[in-house]
């Protein structure tokens, strides 16, 4: 049966009918089009719904972000009572003494949706689209690996640019003369330690920073970490790809502006789904960032999983790091890092 907005608010009603948590609960507004959002919704975040005419209902939180496409009746009933679940968690969250609203938000919105219907709360739970298996606990400490930095790299520090870099027989010093690092400090094998010693004591320790970076490999991933880089090689798809390179991640910070990217390179191209650059802080705690379904829903399913099993961070860019460590293995070597014994070099004087 194809929906139409009038089927939808039916079936909305009988579901609504089954539940006291959505007895005052309205049915997202609906449209033809995304362009319709601002005259709908008005201020961006809230749910809308736009009905083609084939049937496909397709899910916005501003006019130009669609999150999800369905042609299935549940999903769709689906989608509507996360979004009434949630701004009822976040008003019953803010008021539960003790804890706060960081702590109880998203298990409250779980325990709601198991309220309505027990096959939703797994659903939310897994995070993906549909009964996706959730994903199994990590069982360690949140904040070792990745999550670390998550606090200092909102000020840039320690660089403004986290790149990793993942492929067969790659090797991170390759990277760095690519980057235009100094041959003779990546032969020498000169540590980050090395190049704070050298600096003259009357310099800005910022300036140093700015025409050095760092370097390594940690697990499966090589890293560059920079603040800036005088050859443009950086996201070179090609030239990477000819030192083995299959995956690129990289992570941008500019707090001026506040603006914090992400950005997923596989095999040479951008896993997006056609939304361009992904921007952190599109995350907002117990609501997925990407396209439901789409090529990143696996990281939907970690930040859920990061959300449930740590309440206590109370960082949204914590939380995100720590997913993108369960999801992808990204890491970095904490003490090498705090105590200067990272490989490091300077930029090859151009």
């Amino acid at each position: 049966m194809q929906m139409t907005e009038d089927s939808l608010r039916r079936a909305w009603h009988r579901t609504a009918a089954g539940s006291d948590l959505l007895d005052d609960a309205m049915f997202p507004a609906t449209g033809t089009s995304g362009d319709q959002y601002a005259q709908r919704v008005g201020d961006p975040g809230g749910l809308f719904l736009v009905l083609d005419t084939d049937g496909t209902v397709r899910g916005y939180r501003s006019p130009h972000q669609e999150i999800f496409a369905a042609q299935d009746l549940d999903q769709v009933l689906y989608f509507a009572a996360e979004e009434a679940v949630r701004h009822l968690a976040e008003y019953i969250a803010a008021r539960s003494p003790g804890h706060g609203p960081v702590a109880n938000l998203v298990t409250g919105q779980a325990e709601m949706l198991d309220g309505i219907n027990p096959a939703w709360g797994r659903r939310f739970r897994s995070g993906g689209m549909d009964a996706t298996k959730p994903a199994r606990p990590c069982g360690r400490d949140p904040l070792e690996r990745l999550a670390w930095l998550a606090h200092s790299w909102r000020d840039q520090d320690p660089y403004t640019n986290l790149e990793f870099f993942r492929g067969e027989g790659i090797s991170a010093e390759r990277i760095a003369l690519l980057y235009g690092a100094d041959p003779e400090q990546i032969a020498a094998g000169t540590r980050l330690s090395d190049l704070r010693g050298a600096d003259d004591p009357g310099r800005d320790p910022w300036e140093s920073a700015w025409e050095s970076f760092c370097f390594g490999q940690s697990g499966e991933w090589a890293f560059v970490m920079y603040h800036d880089t005088p050859s443009g090689a950086e996201g070179d798809s090609a030239a990477l790809s000819r030192l083995g390179v299959t995956e690129t991640v990289r992570l941008s910070a500019c707090a001026a502006k506040a603006i914090y990217t992400f950005t997923y390179i596989r095999d040479g191209r951008l896993v997006a789904d056609d939304r361009g650059s992904l921007e952190l802080i599109w995350y907002d705690r117990g609501r997925t960032p990407y396209y439901r379904g789409g090529r990143l829903d696996f990281l939907n399913q970690a930040i859920r999983r990061a959300e449930l099993d740590h309440p206590e961070l109370t960082s949204t860019f914590a939380l995100y790091f720590h997913a993108l460590d369960d999801a992808l293995g990204l890491q970095l070597p904490q003490r090498d890092i705090q105590e200067g014994t990272v490989r490091a070099a300077r930029w090859a004087p151009r």
